[in-house]
């Protein structure tokens, strides 16, 4: 079902394009005196799962925010169409490691979804109109029946499937996923990445994930980029596992 309603929504009828490219050029990221990531150069390519590994403290998140814009950088980043060479707004999605809210929130995931999408007040009327814009959106991850739930009863695999479909509303160049599947049990892990496995085959976008779990990296990714404040290597799973770098990192 997810799958199709991808493909309902945005009317996907062939593969992504794959010539649209992000390009992080000597992007870097000072705190006080401490250097964090530098000399980050990459190009990230649309219709390509790119995962960033490393040990705890190399940098990752670090250029997640810098993407983001959460923390000050030098160098640029560039949405570029690789045709004409031209530079294009980037459209940015994030889904985030947590999410902090109270347990005993009384906000529904209709009220939190809408107040992303919507400039009208959630607490004056319901729309009929936002509401199915909002069950078509959690259908691409099967998460429509989440709808009225209160986001403290939501398991942590539910919570991620809601902020992947607020992510992907409208769908973005380029989504970023820092760990969402940290404590999610392996059937959650399973769907998440079905559920980017569909996003990679029916959207033209290009996606940026932040992971630990080394066996799933080989399984799914089409690019790996081992970080240490600067990239170590990059290249496919099988590459980038079998390098000197690797072993060096992870011994």
């Amino acid at each position: 079902m997810g799958q199709e309603a991808l493909k309902r929504k945005y009317r996907i009828l062939k593969p992504p394009c794959g010539l649209h490219c992000i390009k992080m050029n000597e992007i870097g990221v000072r705190i006080g005196r401490e250097t964090i990531i530098e000399h980050i150069n990459l190009h990230i390519h649309c219709g390509r799962l790119t995962v960033i590994i490393g040990r705890n403290g190399a940098g990752k998140s670090t250029l997640i925010k810098a993407v983001l814009g959460e923390v000050r950088h030098t160098g640029t980043i560039e949405f570029r169409d690789m045709r004409d060479k031209s530079i294009q707004d980037l459209r940015v999605g994030y889904v985030p490691q947590h999410l902090n809210f109270e347990k005993n929130t009384p906000t529904s995931v209709y009220n939190m979804f809408a107040s992303y999408i919507s400039n009208i007040p959630v607490f004056l009327r319901r729309s009929r109109v936002l509401k199915e814009r909002i069950l078509q959106s959690l259908s691409m991850f099967e998460a429509q029946g989440l709808i009225d739930r209160q986001l403290g009863e939501l398991s942590g695999g539910e919570l991620q499937r809601v902020l992947l479909s607020i992510a992907c509303d409208p769908v973005p160049n380029l989504l970023l996923l820092d760990e969402p599947v940290s404590g999610i049990d392996r059937n959650g892990m399973e769907l998440f990445y079905e559920n980017i496995s569909a996003l990679k085959k029916n959207c033209d976008l290009a996606m940026i994930l932040v992971s630990h779990d080394l066996d799933y990296v080989e399984k799914y990714a089409d690019n790996v980029i081992l970080l240490d404040k600067t990239v170590l290597k990059e290249g496919t799973p099988a590459q980038v596992f079998a390098s000197r770098e690797f072993h060096e990192v992870f011994g």
